[in-house]
């Protein structure tokens, strides 16, 4: 198995140029209350690699709490014959760490607000 480890500062750039898919595969739960702008939710507890929509040329980067349920992403996605290997080294905490910016619900309001 191959595994590209991606820094966060590398994937929000990407993201901002849209050339990535950023597929965060925590719990519904977890992406509720936190969650990059962008992410699309595939929950690693019911992942199905076939039906991850087409990245169309761009490139597809998992993500998760940790970076730990992302690389299981990648390795479920290459023993279905796919050729996915990128993910978020150290996951949504790594990319808080680096001072970048989530999306949170608020639990008085139930509102989405930058964070």
């Amino acid at each position: 198995m191959t595994v590209n480890n991606l820094d966060p500062n590398d994937v929000a750039r990407w993201l901002a140029e849209k050339s990535v898919v950023l597929i965060d595969v925590r719990e519904p739960h977890e992406y509720e209350v936190e969650r990059i702008h962008g992410a699309l939710l595939f929950p690693l507890s019911t992942f199905d690699p076939a039906v991850l929509p087409d990245p169309q040329g761009r490139t597809v980067v998992f993500q998760c709490g940790s970076g730990m349920r992302s690389a299981k992403a990648v390795a479920v996605c290459q023993a279905a014959g796919l050729t996915f290997d990128s993910h978020m080294k150290g996951g949504i905490q790594a990319w808080k760490a680096a001072g970048l910016p989530t999306i949170r619900t608020d639990p008085a309001t139930g509102k989405l607000q930058e964070g």
